[in-house]
């Protein structure tokens, strides 16, 4: 069904030709992908979640030093968050998984297998090539959903919704969302590889590192786009989603004025 929704989902994730369906298919019958999807997994025995933090550290790290365009947030509705990232065209998913191999071996050594994921997989041991797209309704009766990446932490403890989010508000927080273009990809993909040979990152041990030693400070000079995690009070929250119609327990929307 032709939803904004659906336009949006189909804009920034979807192959050419595949159809509204879900799952999400990720790879092409020859091979292609257009997203990849990093999954941040809160371990049960954890007294302090690090799955937050470590979604901020690995957006930021993303927009800052790689300088790519803001991805897509969402919560599984069971324990985990989700970074959705979007290519404008379709590379080999060979090229997406080493890309993604890299991205969490290399610069974030201390983040638990257990703790992180990421999707497509391709060819492996363990072979993932479809997501549920949210907003979709979990075993437990919970709501995975896009969310505004300021109310992140909000979720921590339970990552769902108790109702199923309005699809038009959905739609809201993909729409201002950009794919990356081919030239980023091939300058991110560069950076990524030289910066591997040039920086060794220390590895930060759970027993000495603070909440707030997690979470990477906003760049002194914002894109134009504006970083992913940027400080922003609960008042600029609710009002940015007042803006866009939201109401912010994700219930329902506003009538437009």
């Amino acid at each position: 069904m032709h939803t904004p929704l659906n336009a949006e989902i189909t804009r920034l994730y979807r192959l050419d030709g595949d159809s509204d369906s879900q799952p999400l298919e990720l790879v092409s019958a020859t091979g292609l992908t257009r997203a990849m999807v990093l999954e941040f997994r809160r371990k049960p025995e954890q007294a302090v979640p690090r799955h937050w933090d470590n979604l901020c550290r690995m957006a930021n790290y993303l927009q800052e030093q790689l300088e790519l365009p803001a991805p897509a947030v969402s919560i599984s509705g069971k324990n985990s968050y989700r970074l959705w990232l979007s290519l404008s065209h379709a590379v080999p998913v060979e090229q997406a998984e080493t890309f993604l191999l890299q991205l969490c071996a290399s610069y974030f050594p201390d983040v638990l297998a257990d703790e992180l994921d990421w999707l497509p997989q391709h060819g492996g041991q363990h072979t993932q090539t479809s997501v549920e797209c949210p907003p979709r309704m979990q075993s437990n009766g919970q709501w995975s959903a896009f969310i505004h990446p300021g109310m992140g932490a909000a979720f921590e403890e339970e990552a769902g919704l108790d109702v199923e989010p309005p699809a038009a508000g959905q739609a809201a927080f993909l729409e201002r969302l950009h794919s990356i273009s081919a030239s980023q990809w091939a300058h991110a993909c560069a950076l990524l590889q030289s910066q591997q040979t040039e920086v060794v990152p220390p590895t930060m041990t759970t027993n000495t590192a603070k909440p707030e030693a997690l979470r990477p400070a906003a760049a002194t000079q914002p894109r134009s786009d504006g970083l992913l995690l940027k400080d922003a009070t609960l008042d600029d929250i609710i009002q940015h989603l007042h803006e866009r119609n939201i109401e912010p327990t994700f219930r329902h929307l506003l009538p437009k004025r």
